[in-house]
């Protein structure tokens, strides 16, 4: 249609009908009276709105997984999340178990060697005071500890308290290369002195240069005067090797320490001392040595063998 005078004029009247059908539409609501026009108008268009409504209905479906998908990326990072913690509470469960297993075993020397100890959770590393081996441990003066308390865990020595502070002191290492403890050998009481060698075994000088010493021999700390730094009976290690004496008046053993050194959680510092001697009752149990399983061969001779015999009789 060209654009003419009255081609607007048209344009202008329809509009104007449009407006006022819709006017009188509102107006009328359920009783408008070109309700019956509209309800034939879906009638005739209604089949061809549905078939346009399912062609485009993948588009939609797809824009709504596009909207749904950030929702359901948050449903994702809330299950990993949730697996992640589960994930820790079973490591801390673990972790849990293993504190409860070195607290008892701890709780069994200190019960063996009857000393009074205060448990410590081992808080830092050494760095921070030089080179020395040495671990901080939660407990300070606030707690009872003062300098030159033994400190044990369930494996036997772990080292001395050298400094402390309010609520946190430093324990050197019975491995340090400064760390020194008078030692006596289990039934023979040999006595000595080992000191530490850092990753290496601890190095025992025995005063007796011509005692009789072997592979697998145990130690314990001999003690000190009035307990301080050490009280006696606390497990140290078995010698690993022992050097030939060469007719010094000393002899040098060398000791596996039970404590694993780079592995310490939950120590005791010993804030009583026993009132007698433990002796060797705070030692593990000996290992029981292995049976060498041993194999025997019975020769049975065979039916030909003892048909070839009778037949050499006849």
């Amino acid at each position: 249609m060209r654009d003419t005078r009255e081609s607007r004029l048209l344009l202008v009247l329809l509009v104007a009908i449009a407006f006022a059908l819709i006017t009188v539409d509102i107006r009328g609501g359920q009783d408008s009276p070109v309700d019956g026009a509209r309800q034939a108008a879906a009638t005739v268009f209604g089949p061809i709105e549905n078939g346009v409504s399912s062609a485009v209905d993948p588009v939609g479906n797809a824009v709504a997984a596009v909207r749904d998908s950030g929702s359901r990326h948050d449903r994702i990072a809330q299950l990993e999340h949730d697996n992640a913690a589960l994930k820790a509470k079973l490591g801390s469960d673990d972790r849990n178990r293993s504190r409860v297993k070195q607290l008892n075993k701890m709780i069994r020397v200190a019960g063996e060697g009857q000393y009074g100890i205060k448990g410590a959770e081992v808080i830092g590393i050494g760095a921070a005071q030089g080179f020395s081996w040495t671990v901080t441990i939660d407990v300070g003066a606030n707690d009872g500890i003062k300098r030159d308390m033994t400190v044990l865990n369930g494996d036997g020595l772990v080292g001395r308290v050298t400094t402390v502070g309010p609520n946190a002191a430093t324990v050197l290492l019975a491995n340090d290369p400064d760390f020194t403890v008078g030692t006596r050998m289990e039934s023979s009481d040999e006595l000595g002195f080992a000191s530490g060698q850092g990753d290496r075994p601890l190095r025992v000088q025995l005063l007796n240069g011509k005692a009789k010493v072997v592979k697998g021999d145990r130690l314990v700390t001999f003690g000190s005067q009035a307990d301080r730094p050490f009280v006696p009976g606390v497990p140290v290690g078995v010698i690993s090797r022992v050097d030939p004496s060469g007719g010094d008046l000393t002899r040098t053993v060398y000791v596996t320490p039970y404590v694993s050194f780079t592995k310490l959680d939950i120590v005791g510092v010993v804030v009583a001392a026993p009132k007698k001697d433990p002796r060797d009752e705070v030692l593990p149990p000996k290992p029981k040595p292995t049976p060498t399983p041993t194999v025997t061969v019975t020769v049975t001779p065979s039916a030909n063998a003892s048909a070839d015999g009778q037949q050499q009789q006849q």
